[in-house]
């Protein structure tokens, strides 16, 4: 076995153990804050939260993978103007957030975005001067140091947000509280590689190379945020913030899988098919669907088991005032599969630098959230405002598909065997389930 191989294989072991120790984390501060607050706090704060990311992602110049990707990505005085810009960046973002908070008050019809969101987002400001540590630990794979260090951060972060909420449960707990995990990660990020210290540096060459690799970056992920959290931002429109709320943690834990695959693919896959990038394509397609096809079976059936019993997990660890996420859940999981073949497959366009595909597959579904939700919410109501945000993934995949066959990387006939695989293990899944007496997974609507 290839030392590559290794790294990649104990890469991916500690990504999966981290990973699941963050949500073990995440999923047990959110059944505590949930009994504490009410619903519409957590639509409000997910309206917040889908305005940061995007103008992160607005903002995204690609230092991240800049700095993984790069054959300067261990030179002190690339690391350095790059940590300059991305403090630059999160200022920009504040200020940004500063201007927008008056109009989407007005927008969203809540006087509270306009202290929320200055406050919620200050966020950016902190995180812009958190060391390069991370991305230095993603570029060399030590992937096990990293998960350590990530589930050690999330579990101060939200212990001390729990405590805060328990003397304090109200909006404004929640975002003074968005603001401590950075404070966190700004002074433990330093520690992280020893004898690691930054200061302000402005060189050309490397602001020329960064700026270039992130300008089709700045487009992915502009795509990216519409694709992705364009949901939010409909539903605030059309739902009350409570059933947003409602809407949330559904979708939070349908979206598991899901968020497993984008962490390999982010901190497993890419850097790993970075590594083998001058390769032939012929080559390069083999060794990526030898691997990806054993990924592909195990969250095919971790996805279908997850439709099958998600209701239960609703019902079982949230009141009564979270009961339509019962039926949301299995419907949102069921079209998270086809995400699931995008995100094993879209790194190996961004390793050999064609980020513009991935934004071409983001436009797709992001068309289809802003002209498909609200016309089958006025059409059918809810449930089908949530169908369509099920299976806007398919759109997104069938367009990669065009970069990849473009590429000479095509891996069609693998999705679809490895789809016919989930769709006989799903409804292996729920003939179980019914021949057992408890119904299907949708029974609230039938």
């Amino acid at each position: 076995m290839s030392s590559l191989k290794r790294l990649a294989i104990r890469g991916a072991i500690w990504t999966i153990i981290g990973f699941g120790g963050i949500q073990i984390l995440r999923f047990g501060n959110n059944l505590i804050l949930t009994r504490l607050l009410k619903p519409e706090y957590f639509g409000l704060m997910a309206l917040v939260t889908t305005l940061r990311v995007g103008l992160e992602l607005f903002s995204d110049i690609g230092i991240a993978q800049n700095i993984i990707n790069s054959k300067r990505g261990d030179d002190p005085v690339f690391l350095n103007t790059a940590w300059t810009l991305q403090i630059i960046r999160g200022v920009v973002i504040w200020i940004v957030c500063l201007l927008l908070s008056f109009p989407a008050a007005k927008f969203y019809n809540d006087e509270r975005l306009v202290l929320l969101i200055p406050i919620a987002i200050f966020f950016c400001v902190v995180d812009g001067f958190s060391s390069t540590n991370v991305h230095t630990l993603h570029r060399r794979m030590e992937l096990g140091k990293l998960s350590l260090y990530e589930l050690a951060l999330q579990a101060c972060y939200l212990s001390t947000l729990c405590i805060l909420v328990w003397f304090y449960p109200n909006i404004w707990t929640l975002a003074i509280g968005s603001v401590v995990g950075p404070i966190y990660k700004l002074v433990s990020s330093y520690w992280l590689i020893p004898k690691s210290t930054h200061r302000f540096t402005w060189e050309p060459e490397a602001v020329k190379e960064i700026l270039s690799f992130g300008r089709w970056m700045f487009i992915a992920s502009t795509l990216m945020f519409a694709a992705e959290q364009a949901d939010r931002l409909v539903l605030a429109k059309i739902l009350s913030f409570k059933m947003l709320g409602v809407y949330t943690v559904a979708y939070t834990l349908a979206s598991i899988p899901r968020e497993v695959i984008k962490q390999l693919s982010y901190k497993v896959i890419f850097p790993t098919i970075s590594q083998q990038a001058d390769l032939p394509r012929a080559t390069l397609r083999e060794k990526i669907i030898r691997q990806r096809r054993l990924i592909l079976l195990g969250t095919a059936i971790g996805l279908a088991f997850l439709t099958t019993i998600g209701d239960f997990l609703v019902a079982v660890l949230y009141d009564e005032r979270y009961a339509d996420a019962t039926w949301m859940m299995p419907i949102l999981c069921s079209g998270i599969w086809f995400s699931l073949l995008f995100y094993t497959i879209s790194p190996a366009l961004l390793a050999i630098s064609k980020p513009l595909y991935s934004a071409q597959s983001n436009f797709a579904r992001f068309g289809i959230i802003l002209l498909g939700v609200p016309l089958a919410y006025y059409s059918f109501g809810t449930l089908g405002a949530i169908i369509v945000i099920a299976f806007s993934d398919l759109p997104l995949y069938i367009v990669n598909l065009y970069g990849l066959w473009q590429e000479k990387l095509f891996c069609f006939t693998q999705d679809v065997q490895a789809t016919v695989f989930f769709m006989v293990v799903l409804t292996l899944c729920l003939l179980t389930r019914y021949s057992l007496g408890f119904g299907l997974p949708i029974q609230s609507l039938l």
